[in-house]
């Protein structure tokens, strides 16, 4: 994955402004080509904190820069599986990334570590060197279903995050059903807006919203203060 940092914006927004969102989106910009027919897939990650959970309080606090480590699923399909190094500066991401297999999963789930450095890839070997030092070990599941609008100008990204919830079902995060807690108040949920070095001032346009309100939520935190 590249190496140049994104601009990332998040918003807090209503069952309201998503339905008055997905009105504008629609005709500016196509789904990601993964999403379903409705447009939506689901996510699955599971973070990784160290022994003194240096991630969680530097997000609390707005470190910056900071890191956070994470393997994703989609719609629990455990064919594709990824591991990712999220690097973020104020508004500004880098991910850095690498596919897992399912036999490294599962290790890792477990919070063994994997015994060969010399032929993972940078990620990996990252992570693999922070559960060496750090005793960096997995701690929540964060998931969500997802509307992810794509327009290649800028490369854009306008993302709908719905139904968010946490568990601590680390052992099955590869299953289907695990026990979830949902996480935001009912009716709310989050808008991400993400692009490199511009963003076409129609979709700029189409994403202001009366009372939208920027926020400095992350997923993992919150998750983290509320998991079962």
């Amino acid at each position: 994955m590249s190496d140049k940092f994104r601009h990332e914006y998040k918003y807090l927004v209503s069952d309201q402004q998503i339905v008055l969102l997905q009105q504008r989106l629609k005709f500016l910009i196509p789904f990601d080509s993964h999403a379903s027919e409705d447009g939506i897939y689901s996510i699955r990650s599971l973070y990784f904190d160290d022994y003194n959970d240096r991630c969680l309080k530097e997000n609390i606090a707005g470190v910056a820069p900071r890191e956070k480590f994470r393997i994703r699923i989609y719609n629990c399909d455990s064919t594709r599986i990824t591991l990712e190094c999220k690097r973020k500066e104020h508004d500004k991401v880098q991910k850095k990334s690498c596919p897992l297999t399912i036999e490294q999963c599962v290790k890792l789930m477990n919070g063994e570590v994997l015994t060969d450095l010399g032929s993972q890839p940078t990620v990996l070997k990252k992570l693999t060197l922070e559960m060496m030092t750090h005793m960096m070990q997995p701690k929540i599941i964060v998931g969500y279903d997802r509307m992810p609008y794509v327009n290649r100008l800028g490369n854009v990204r306008v993302t709908l995050d719905m139904n968010l919830y946490s568990s601590k079902d680390i052992r099955r995060f590869l299953e289907e059903d695990i026990s979830k807690r949902p996480v935001m108040p009912k009716g709310q949920h989050l808008m991400e807006v993400k692009w490199d070095e511009f963003i076409p001032d129609t979709i700029f346009r189409a994403c202001q919203l009366e009372n939208l309100r920027q926020t400095a939520y992350s997923k993992y935190s919150l998750c983290r203060k509320y998991k079962l």
